[in-house]
């Protein structure tokens, strides 16, 4: 390395890089001991040097750059270029040039002249590079045009410097690194794949070398936040980083796909009108080439901004019928969860023999309405019914009769209770019906309506024989004494089914408390 290209090396402040985010402890290492870095021309380094002073004038600047022929030639080029077009008159001295095109085009210019030149390497294809820096590097001068003019200047700078830490990292992996660039097949895939490997992206490093370059750190700062995402951002970051999405868009081989994408993130946003999109598009069209000329890389491809975005909004619509559809098959598949939860949720309620509830349901719907009659001076009666004689007639037809007498059974319950009351099958041919609101002559009532009906209809057929059974019946209500909770309550009912059964069976007996 040449005493010059050291001095350019060195001209960066070290407490600059603390405004950085900091990079890999191990990266840092590995660029410490890096030899093949690439470094700047004295005259870059000078002018360089001039921009960190807060006081340089245009004299400065123009003074510096005079010291270099070709730099200066460079900078009168662009000065006199259709960038500048509104100037009838051409610069003719570098004073002259700095004061045209300011001082953040003019350090883009510099810094342009001193990167490697565009063109394809054994690794590195340079001039892609070249070609994303320069649509990036307009497309955030139009944007910040629209968005933040006063940041229009530094905008277009930082856009085309964003990918420098490319250069960095190549020198770091060599080969390796260029086998990464192909195997991604964007530049966002890019940007993951180097966290995956060096714990940072191009961006990070770029801002690194910046530093190292003795760029001003406001650039160097904007260079490391480059490459962040659109949401939640001010208008100059967005501008910047939307420029690099333009860039991408712009080369991509589905250019009408990649616009289509982005013009859906901006809607969202709406901070960009579309007609505002539509201009920029086209004033790239207009100055790409020159810009291409004038740094001699190959012309970027021409895109017809008509045509570009009629195709956009194509894909847009496409997607959005997409999007559509799968919403409405999410919808559908959300509805049959939930139906699907619903029956389940019935089923686990439910005794799948008789389809009325099962015990555990009536067990917590009962201990929700003790409570609830408690606490508001309502009436509350449980009747528990046992069919006679069950084990008998399951013994003497089988199983799979007693099943039908049961189911059969279980009809003529539901037929006989209100819109409100709860009956369920309590376990083997025990049943228990809640009744809320009822005093104990309604649950008398029901229970007397209950025995009339399996008097007049038979539960099954024997044999060509109607098949008919008694029940024995126990009444509790809630004022019958002073029951502490509701498993009292069933065990009340429960012992006045068992009066009724001493009694003879087929009848049924209230609970009547012991004094």
């Amino acid at each position: 390395m040449t005493p010059v290209e050291t001095s350019a090396r060195d001209a960066g402040d070290p407490h600059d890089l603390q405004a950085l985010p900091p990079l890999p402890a191990s990266l840092q290492a590995r660029l410490a001991d890096c030899h093949t870095l690439p470094s700047l021309p004295a005259a870059v380094a000078k002018v360089l040097m001039v921009a960190r002073r807060s006081d340089a004038s245009l004299f400065d600047y123009a003074e510096a750059i005079e010291a270099d022929p070709a730099l200066t030639l460079r900078l009168l080029a662009l000065a006199n270029s259709v960038f500048y077009a509104r100037h009838r008159r051409a610069a003719n001295s570098c004073r002259e040039a700095v004061s045209r095109i300011g001082l953040d085009a003019t350090l883009a210019a510099v810094m342009s002249f001193g990167l490697p030149p565009p063109g394809r390497t054994e690794g590195l294809d340079l001039d892609a590079i070249w070609q994303r820096a320069i649509i990036a590097a307009l497309a955030a001068r139009h944007l910040a045009d629209r968005l933040c003019p006063e940041h229009a200047g530094t905008l277009f700078t930082i856009a085309l410097l964003q990918d420098i830490g490319i250069l960095a990292a190549e020198a770091l992996d060599g080969d390796d690194y260029v086998a990464l660039i192909r195997a991604t097949a964007s530049h966002d895939a890019l940007c993951q794949a180097e966290r995956e490997r060096y714990g940072c992206d191009h961006a990070s490093l770029g801002a690194w070398l910046a530093i190292s370059w003795g760029v001003p750190p406001h650039l160097a700062s904007g260079i490391a936040e480059s490459h962040g995402e659109l949401e939640a951002t001010s208008p100059d970051m967005l501008c910047l980083r939307l420029s690099g999405q333009i860039a991408d868009g712009w080369l991509t081989q589905t250019p009408g796909l990649a616009f289509g994408r982005l013009i859906r993130r901006l809607e969202a946003r709406q901070q960009l009108s579309l007609t505002a999109f539509e201009e920029i598009l086209d004033e790239l069209q207009a100055q790409l080439p020159s810009m291409a000329e004038l740094l001699e890389i190959t012309r970027p491809p021409r895109r017809d901004s008509y045509a570009l975005l009629a195709e956009a909004k194509r894909h847009l619509y496409m997607q959005t019928l997409a999007l559509g559809a799968r919403l409405d098959a999410h919808q559908v598949e959300l509805e049959a969860l939930r139906e699907r939860h619903a029956e389940l949720e019935r089923s686990s309620r439910l005794d799948p023999l008789t389809g009325l509830a099962n015990r555990a349901w009536l067990e917590q719907q009962l201990e929700e309405r003790f409570h609830h009659s408690r606490e508001h001076g309502k009436s509350l009666a449980v009747v528990f019914i046992d069919l006679d004689h069950f084990k008998r007639l399951n013994d003497r037809h089988g199983h799979q009769l007693g099943d039908r007498v049961l189911a059969n059974f279980a009809v003529n319950l539901q037929e006989m209770v209100r819109e409100g009351d709860l009956a369920g099958r309590y376990g083997g041919e025990e049943f228990l019906v809640i009744l809320p609101d009822e005093r104990e002559a309604g649950a008398e009532a029901m229970a007397m309506r209950l025995a009339e009906r399996l008097a007049s209809q038979p539960v099954a057929e024997v044999d060509g024989a109607p098949l008919h059974v008694s029940v024995s019946i126990g009444i509790a209500c809630l004022g019958d004494t002073d029951f502490r909770n509701a498993r009292e309550l069933i065990d009340a009912a429960d012992q006045g089914m068992y009066q009724a059964k001493r009694n003879g069976r087929g009848g049924a007996q209230r609970f009547t408390p012991r004094l």
